[in-house]
């Protein structure tokens, strides 16, 4: 069972989930200032509400609850009919208890939001609760006792898991291995040491440190992440103005309380959830950032529906007033608002494990068996041979000391840090090109991604609506050529009306435009460009209006004219009218004018008259009707919103219930003036972006709300659809599996996805251009999980509160910076600049895939293969252990360490984003050919010559290879045990510069995969330079020098100074090994399908 956030996110769901029920729209228009409704009045609306009959039909169950007031059951699906719904998937066994816990955690949530019923009550029993008085406010003692009582008007913060991150930062990987391997060697030190070695205490304490500085490193890199995203607390105002003490007073948006009593104005952003008291006639709420609609949402005083989620008459937390002005009564602060109870339920962490923290457990698990394995036949050759025949050799203190040895030879101590560090350099690279990654092992995910499902509005579009089309008497015209000819209109003072009729026609667009519309310039930015000034509205509205003010100033028009009646857009009537009266007109005469705006379906049947191309009024035929039709369905499939402009004279209405007056008028005898087209148009890089990733081979499909035709001609225009010739529909997926040979592009709306079967979602993932219309979050949801079920590796991205269940369940969620906060607490990664951000995304994903591997092949050589062979060849061959447990520890932790850090700024090789996603399942991080070329390649060289070159040094100072065979600590007379345990301490610094300076030229052959290091080179070339290799290669030189040339240190760790020849012959090899290794890639290159590639990392 899944709890997820449904069709347009807290508004009225019309699906195949629920009885489709026409929306209950109140009386809520009124004349005149605010005033308070008759209290008689709001008790009998109360009574009314008490007396219904509750039901209908949702997946939360068949609980009932008593209300609070205990006048009525109220079953939780009505108070949840569209938020909460059951997605049945596949799980295993494992989950099942989970699925319950959630189950349970959902069915509270139900039982909890069907016990409000604020909306319900009748004013004065509303304030009688609250104890409140709406014209005196609380008193200040009563605001601090609700304080002090319920808390900050502020989110919980979500549970940090402090304990659990914890352990991690020092059992994670490597750390629980280092820890124990500490211990025992502690242990060997003492007790066990007679006497104890001082080497041992050593050995033990750099364990230890390497353990802790590795905990201490990842507790740093998660602390400074976690300051990248702010709180969704900062969705709060700062400031709002409430009455207390019976007048208006400023206060911090934390202190506010249930019962405040709430000033809204236009353009304040809601702080709490209240109760609406008394409201203007145009008040209208924006409720996007909750359901991700652009819809407008009409303020009543009324209940106008049972569902607390739906009524009109409560403002939720973090809403817009768009319009008007309302007085309100705080509800629900805090976690009990809506906003806070959906933040609760995506605060908790994604569960599972990123690709990339699944291939690192991988290489730790197979590091840990081949440890155990090793480790076991250690102890079991020195009980079953060593212990009897060799009882000298190795005693248990040294027995412990060599298990640990091996332990050090195998693990690479420096993989943690560098890998961090490699996620945090590149995490802060992607920073500077606006990407904020919330977690580092997400950063690598975006590069395995397969399929990125986006949004439309605002993600692939400007979220900027604009007008682009006029028809008017019987021509189109764009809105430049309407520009022109209002400017042509306005210099012709001298013409009549009558000889300039085109003009006129576009004068009437102008004024219909302009008066019939509820969008307020913003006075601040008047001095803007049109297209730069805020407006106050939806973006209709808002695109409608900068129409009108390109062909004429709008605050001029409205001083010609004032509103006197006006009924607001809602879902219902799909249209706004507003009676507007000349301002120069006589008070005795009840003349006006009825302007209506919406949509072409519910307006173009009631039209009867038509203002023609001279500018009268004439019969609309059936020719111009069929005209207006085809001009419409021709803008959809463009992509674009289709509004009807139209207006007819009329009087001011006087009954009692005007509303209904003004809707009898407007249902019949409307002169149509004309349609406009607007669009939200797509970005402009977004054509490149789509290009680029396909050309990645990955899969980006348009998952939207809008209707297929929109759907798909935007689709057409951001590339995501390349041929609309080839476009297949629900048909082309046949129930019994079988599917065509093309598979290119498809178009579904989401009631179609409800029927599609197992077979079909194996058809349709095959598809290569996908668009998902009319698409529910919990569709988005299903969308991903079945995507991910055919192994594809998801990106999913949205902006909107309702997203962020699939952006969590996604692999990796995508959030746009502008996007809503609980959509980017909810994701893992935001684009703060653009979509077009992806691109570097990818790139830096893959790169970073791509650096690992490098930095893992750079590792194993010196840091695990070739310090194991030391510690197998003193245990079973008996000869001195050649390179020292410390040294191994250095070379893991310094030498390498830092050198393995620089390949985190190796910039892309040239195919980065021609090549395929990586496979989860087939491309491992650490794969057969990876541990070939690094043991057996490299590793072999390096262990060889580091042999070879101490065994020579031994031959030269007297002690050669065969006075030290099988003879597990007892030589011939002639060899002095002291001499040759000192000239194998010299030995053991001259297999440590060895290998030292052979990994610097390891480190040069790493840098690339195919490319030789002529055409990837380090230096002078911008586009592949990477200075910071040279740093770390001087640091290792002067680690060598501390460790190996000052003298204290020399008699604690038993190292010695080495003769020169010593350091340039290893250059020497590490010259030839370069060499070979670009004959190696050389051959790769020319030769793709061989045997060296097909072998090749």
């Amino acid at each position: 069972m899944l709890l997820v956030i449904t069709a347009n996110g807290l508004s009225t769901c019309h699906g195949p989930y629920m009885d489709q029920e026409e929306e209950k729209v109140a009386p809520r228009v009124r004349f005149g200032e605010l005033r308070l409704p008759d209290e008689e009045d709001g008790y009998a609306t109360h009574e009314r509400r008490h007396e219904r009959n509750l039901s209908r039909r949702s997946s939360v169950g068949s609980l009932s609850i008593r209300s609070a007031g205990g006048a009525r059951t109220v079953q939780p699906e009505t108070a949840l009919p569209i938020t909460y719904r059951t997605l049945s998937i596949e799980i295993d066994e494992g989950q099942h208890k989970k699925q319950i816990e959630v189950k349970k955690a959902k069915e509270k949530a139900a039982v909890d939001l069907a016990d409000l019923e604020w909306h319900t009550l009748a004013v004065h029993e509303l304030c009688r609760r609250l104890s409140v008085d709406i014209e005196q406010g609380l008193s200040e003692d009563q605001a601090k006792r609700r304080l002090s009582e319920h808390g900050q008007n502020k989110m919980t913060p979500p549970p940090s898991g402090l304990l659990w991150k914890i352990i991690g930062y020092f059992f994670g990987g490597f750390g629980s291995i280092l820890v124990v391997a500490g211990i025992l060697v502690f242990i060997a030190w003492r007790p066990l040491g007679h006497p104890p070695a001082v080497a041992n205490l050593a050995l033990a304490c750099v364990l230890i440190a390497v353990w802790l500085i590795q905990a201490a490193f990842n507790a740093w890199q998660d602390w400074s992440t976690s300051r990248v995203m702010a709180s969704i607390g900062t969705m709060l105002p700062d400031q709002c103005i409430v009455v207390r003490n019976g007048s208006h007073a400023s206060i911090s948006a934390l202190d506010l309380v249930p019962g405040d009593i709430i000033v809204i104005k236009q353009g304040n952003k809601l702080p709490a959830d209240v109760r609406f008291v008394d409201i203007s006639s145009d008040a209208m709420f924006d409720r996007a950032i909750l359901t991700g609609e652009s819809e407008p949402v009409v303020a009543t005083v009324e209940s106008t529906e049972d569902n607390y989620l739906e009524t009109n008459n409560i403002g939720l937390q973090g809403t817009h007033c768009i319009a008007g002005s309302c007085l309100g009564v705080c509800v629900a602060t805090g976690d009990n608002t809506i906003f806070g109870r959906i933040a609760k339920l995506t605060s908790d962490p994604k569960t599972g494990m990123t690709p990339l923290q699944k291939e690192i457990l991988r290489f730790v698990l197979i590091i840990s068996l081949f440890i155990t394995t090793v480790v076991i036949l250690i102890v079991v050759l020195w009980a079953a041979w060593l212990r009897k025949s060799h009882p000298t050799w190795i005693d248990v203190p040294l027995l412990i000391v060599s298990c640990v040895s091996c332990a050090v030879a195998f693990i690479p101590e420096g993989l943690p840090i560098a890998l961090t560090t490699s996620l945090t350099i590149v995490a802060n690279i992607m920073r500077k090109n606006k990407i904020l990654c919330k977690s580092l092992k997400t950063v690598e995910t975006l590069g395995s991604v397969s399929v990125i499902c986006s949004d439309k509005t605002g993600t692939l579009t400007k979220n900027k609506m604009v007008v682009t089309d006029i028809y008017a008497a019987g021509e189109e015209y764009t809105t430049d050529a309407a520009r022109d000819m209002m400017a042509v209109f306005r210099s012709e003072k001298n013409l009549t009306v009558l000889s300039k009729p085109k003009q006129s026609i576009m004068d009437h667009v102008r004024i219909l435009g302009g008066l019939c519309n509820s969008g307020e310039f913003d006075a601040a930015t008047s001095h803007l460009p049109i297209a730069e000034r805020k407006i106050n509205g939806d973006a209709t509205d808002q695109a409608i209006l900068r129409l009108s003010e390109a062909l004429g100033s709008v605050a001029e028009l409205r001083r010609d004219w004032k509103k006197v009646f006006e009924i607001a857009f809602n879902s219902k009537n799909k249209f706004m009218v507003r009676i507007m009266t000349p301002t120069n007109q006589t008070s005795t005469s009840n003349n006006a004018t009825l302007m209506v705006k919406g949509a072409p379906d519910i307006l173009l049947p009631r039209c009867d008259l038509l203002l023609n191309d001279k500018g009268e009024e004439v019969e609309l035929t059936e020719a111009q009707r069929l005209r207006i039709e085809t001009v419409k369905d021709s803008w959809s499939r463009q992509g674009k919103r289709v509004i009807l402009l139209a207006c007819k004279p009329t009087i001011v209405p006087f009954s009692s219930h005007p509303e209904k007056e003004v809707m009898v008028a407007a249902r019949e005898g409307l002169t149509f003036v004309g349609i406009v087209g607007i669009v939200d148009p797509p970005r402009d890089e977004i054509p490149e972006v789509v290009r680029v990733l396909r050309g990645a081979s990955i899969r980006i499909f348009m998952v939207t709300g809008d209707f297929k035709l929109t759907a798909q001609a935007i689709a057409e225009e951001c590339g995501i659809i390349s041929n609309s010739a080839l476009v297949d529909d629900i048909s082309a997926l046949g129930r019994d599996g079988k599917i065509g040979t093309t598979k290119q592009s498809i178009v579904l709306s989401g009631p179609e996805l409800i029927t599609l079967n197992e077979a079909q979602w194996d058809q349709l993932c095959q598809y290569h251009e996908i668009v998902f219309a009319r698409t529910t979050p919990e569709q988005k949801l299903r969308i991903v999980k079945e995507f991910q079920a055919r192994d594809n590796i998801v990106g999913m991205t949205g902006d909107g509160v309702n997203d962020a269940p699939s952006l969590k369940a996604a692999d990796i969620g995508i959030a746009m910076g502008s996007g809503s906060d609980i959509a980017i607490e909810a994701a893992d990664m935001v684009l703060l600049d653009s979509f077009a951000a992806i691109i570097e995304a990818v790139q830096y994903g893959r790169l970073v895939y791509d650096n690992l591997k490098k930095t893992i092949v750079y590792l194993l050589p010196a840091g695990s293969f070739s310090e194991l062979w030391p510690v197998v060849t003193n245990v079973a061959f008996g000869i001195p252990q050649i390179l020292s447990s410390f040294l191994m520890i250095i070379i893991c932790c310094l030498t390498d360490c830092a050198a393995a850090i620089t390949l985190a700024y190796e910039k892309p090789e040239a195919d980065v984003m021609l090549r395929p996603p990586r496979n989860p399942k087939k491309d491992r991080l650490v794969n057969a050919r990876l541990i070939f070329h690094a043991y057996f390649v490299v590793g072999l060289l390096e262990c060889f010559l580091a042999f070879t070159m101490s065994f020579w040094y031994m031959e030269r100072k007297g002690v050669p290879f065969t006075a030290m065979w099988l003879k597990f600590g007892v030589y011939d007379e002639q060899y002095d045990p002291d001499y040759v345990t000192e000239i194998a301490n010299q030995a053991s610094s001259v297999y440590f510069v060895t290998l030292v300076i052979m990994q610097i030229f390891n480190l040069l052959a790493t840098r690339t995969r195919r490319l030789s290091i002529f055409q990837q080179p380090p230096i002078f070339n911008k586009a592949t330079q990477n200075w910071s290799l040279f740093p770390a290669m001087i640091f290792a030189i002067v680690v060598v020098f501390i460790f190996c040339y000052i003298p204290s240190l020399q008699d604690t760790i038993d190292t010695r100074t080495i003769s020169v020849e010593h350091w340039f012959l290893p250059a020497a090899f590490g010259m030839g090994w370069l060499t070979i290794d670009e004959a190696r890639k050389y051959c790769v290159r020319r030769w793709p399908n061989g045997l060296l590639a097909k072998i090749a990392w």
